[in-house]
């Protein structure tokens, strides 16, 4: 049989991407592991979105709604948004590559902050667009910064806010004022995935600036307060020529009906996320105090998980924390890949999960 080399290749770009990788969920030699390194709900869903879920089972054999209607409805007036400008994804990430697909090709360029979640990269790339990150003051986007790598071959802006995996946000004026340094040809993507935890008063996630332009978007997710990161939901708010565009890609039953049925009774209970949000805000809290008193640095954090930095105030580095923990069962994040030398990110877990934390942190540091 005659051989010959492929000549099949791939789109320009595709090589280039480093596939990504989420926190590990295992660890040889432990049955059972504390699993704080993906940022998911300590509390997981809410029991009327786990009963919806388990009564679905009759109705696998069906194709769910394609147009997410009720679910669509429910976010518009807990949001006081207009349903027809929301569009339901397999979890935000979904969303935020169908809008690299849409606005952004070879030739082009998508501008994001240093420390930006990494999904951004990896959508520019499959695009064949060129990827330029902006650096960051004291680990938060600069406006000033994110605005002068802007060309005219910059077609989309993406901005994590609160930002993954600094636990950093920029305030209401500063979003405002990146929109007005950005030309009408390029789309800012607020991802606003952490938005629920988020307490200060002049944090906007994206929704007053959306209703007043035709170039911004605003994603978030299902996965973080919610609990419902197996289920990939998420879903956007944009204006009606984008999302227009959106509709005009995604796959025509692109959310699971179970995903849907879940979605909708966890919107319902409130109550539920009320209970996350003082679980979170109480551990943040502590594990913030307790690090500082041990000489472990913990960058401010307006989401469920803190960036903590070793080598400021002891000799200690986060590769051996990181051994150390996971010796003892405990799984965080590595954010080498980030570009954030010796430092580790926690997510906040479950109140004996933080406490068996805290305590070997005590140990590692003495």
């Amino acid at each position: 049989m005659k051989t010959s080399t492929s000549l099949l290749e791939p789109r320009p770009g595709i090589l280039e991407i480093t596939p990504y990788k989420g926190g590990k969920s295992k660890l040889n030699g432990h049955d059972k592991v504390i699993r704080l390194a993906s940022n998911e709900s300590a509390l997981g869903p809410s029991p009327k979105a786990i009963m919806a879920f388990e009564e679905h089972k009759d109705e696998l054999k069906r194709y769910p709604d394609g147009d997410a209607i009720d679910l669509r409805h429910a976010l518009a007036k807990l949001h006081g948004l207009d349903p027809n400008n929301i569009v339901c994804g397999a979890g935000s990430d979904e969303l935020l590559q169908l809008l690299a697909r849409a606005y952004a090709g070879p030739g082009d360029e998508v501008v994001y902050s240093r420390h930006g979640f990494l999904v951004y990269e990896l959508a520019a790339r499959s695009v064949g667009a060129r990827p330029v990150s902006a650096p960051e003051k004291e680990f938060t986007a600069d406006v000033d910064s994110l605005l002068s790598k802007v060309t005219n071959k910059t077609r989309i802006v993406f901005l994590a806010n609160p930002n993954n995996p600094t636990g950093s946000y920029i305030p209401r004026e500063e979003l405002f004022r990146l929109w007005r340094g950005l030309p009408q040809n390029v789309l800012l993507v607020l991802d606003a995935a952490y938005a629920e935890f988020v307490l200060p008063e002049d944090y906007d996630p994206g929704i007053e600036l959306v209703r007043s332009t035709n170039n911004v978007i605003m994603t978030r997710t299902f996965s973080k307060i919610y609990g419902l990161a197996s289920l990939r939901l998420g879903w956007c708010y944009g204006s009606e020529k984008v999302i227009d565009i959106i509709n005009r890609l995604r796959g025509p039953f692109n959310v699971t009906g179970s995903a849907l049925a879940a979605g909708l009774e966890a919107i319902k209970d409130q109550d539920h996320i009320s209970s996350a949000l003082r679980h979170n805000t109480k551990w943040m809290t502590r594990l913030t105090k307790e690090c500082d008193a041990m000489g472990i640095e913990v960058l401010p954090s307006v989401c469920n998980f803190a960036l903590i930095r070793l080598g400021q105030n002891t000799s200690k580095d986060s590769k051996a924390l990181d051994g150390y923990l996971c010796s003892k069962g405990i799984i965080t994040r590595n954010v080498d890949n980030y570009h954030l030398p010796n430092c580790l990110r926690i997510s906040v877990g479950l109140d004996y999960e933080m406490k068996t934390l805290l305590l070997e942190l005590k140990k590692f540091m003495a």
